[in-house]
């Protein structure tokens, strides 16, 4: 097989409540333009949507999006909409809501519980949806989510929200949220490169609970929302030459080994990197492979 023949089927499938997804899908962010928000020079909107329909061509069933993913010219949840609807039946799309941009691209102070509302409903709108899938609260250092996510569940016994989610969260987190609802998912930054013993833990948790653990920035690490990573260490270049693949496939695949519950969420805005991203989980590591790689997510101090 080659990449433009593997499928996302390949990664193995993991559910979300009552969803099932491939674990390989795709994050919207980058479709906007070089770089995420205003950070880039905005893309073209036809390679845009050239890039969603080939995602879903290799069997993306699970696609992460925000109503604040946008730039100057682009709007990824306008992009998903005209690519993409109408959705397939077993296209599942996970949004977030917490933060907040103005229409001049602008951060805001952070959501209150009773905005909620209004951000799951612009999502509605731009999605062209009638309920939303999954919604994450983004936390934005909130000592305490309880009023947030509560307000998001009452949104889900409403109709507006099929399950929820969290993100950007610690372990005392998860347990608020679990005494007001169930959780399918954590969304926090996890990367081969970049070690945090607070997300070691929340991917340990997340495993003991049946919760799907979704990284963002596996494949960019430090780079965060401005670029892709290019300075990778030269364990994970020679593993990646072993396998005959591209180092960002490496930390992908490294990303799914860490547990069948962890999804990956790459985003492009390039239609050949989707199918090199959704080839990475067909990757199987050697035990010694992994054990290398798993060095270089070790603290240094």
């Amino acid at each position: 097989m080659t990449a433009e023949t593997i499928t996302a089927e390949a990664s193995g499938t993991f559910t979300l409540g009552d969803l099932p997804v491939h674990r390989i899908g795709f994050g919207a962010m980058r479709l906007t333009g070089s770089a995420a928000f205003h950070l880039g020079t905005p893309s073209a909107r036809a390679r845009s949507i050239a890039v969603l329909r080939r995602a879903v061509e290799l069997g993306v069933n699970h696609i992460d999006t925000a109503a604040f993913y946008f730039s100057a010219t682009r709007s990824a949840n306008e992009l998903i909409n005209t690519a993409l609807a109408p959705y397939a039946d077993d296209l599942v799309i996970t949004t977030k809501v917490g933060p907040f941009r103005d229409y001049y691209g602008e951060w805001g102070a952070a959501a209150r519980p009773d905005q909620l509302r209004g951000h799951v409903e612009e999502n509605l709108r731009q999605l062209g949806r009638d309920h939303l899938d999954v919604v994450n609260f983004r936390r934005q250092e909130q000592d305490s989510i309880a009023e947030h996510f509560g307000a998001l569940a009452e949104l889900r016994a409403a109709g507006l929200i099929r399950h929820l989610g969290i993100s950007g969260v610690q372990p005392r987190h998860l347990a608020e949220a679990l005494e007001i609802a169930p959780v399918v998912c954590v969304q926090n930054r996890y990367a081969l490169d970049r070690p945090d013993p607070v997300d070691d833990e929340m991917l340990r948790l997340c495993g003991e609970h049946g919760i799907a653990f979704v990284p963002f920035f596996a494949v960019a690490g430090n780079a965060g929302a401005r670029a892709a990573a290019d300075d990778h260490d030269d364990t994970v270049r020679d593993i990646a030459r072993a396998h005959g693949v591209s180092p960002a496939q490496i930390r992908l695949a490294w990303t799914l080994h860490q547990g069948p519950h962890v999804l990956a969420i790459p985003g492009t805005g390039n239609p050949d990197h989707v199918a090199e991203n959704v080839a990475a989980g067909a990757l199987r590591l050697t035990a010694d492979e992994l054990g290398r790689l798993n060095a270089l997510h070790v603290p240094t101090n």
